[in-house]
């Protein structure tokens, strides 16, 4: 069952509310007994876990994309382009 966060504009009382999808939404303060009592809009709570594509294709770190290089190591060329070194 989801948690749904409630909250009341008249005293300001904010609570956590475990009910069903299928439940009504609460309407009356349990604080102050308003009717104002209403429902928060909050982030999901769950969590991508094992080897699926999010942890391969977009969880970053995995070192697969090619490393960019800078325009100043492909413009100049090396102290030995001349061929007289043994690096050729």
């Amino acid at each position: 069952m989801p948690i749904y966060e409630y909250r009341c504009p008249s005293c300001g009382f904010q609570k956590e509310h475990l009910q069903k999808m299928s439940d009504q939404p609460l309407s009356s303060c349990p604080s102050c007994g308003s009717t104002g009592y209403a429902k928060l809009l909050s982030a999901a709570g769950f969590q991508l876990k094992g080897s699926g594509w999010y942890a391969t294709d977009f969880k970053g770190g995995g070192g697969s994309a090619p490393a960019a290089s800078s325009s100043s190591e492909t413009a100049s060329a090396p102290a030995c382009a001349g061929g007289g070194c043994a690096c050729h």
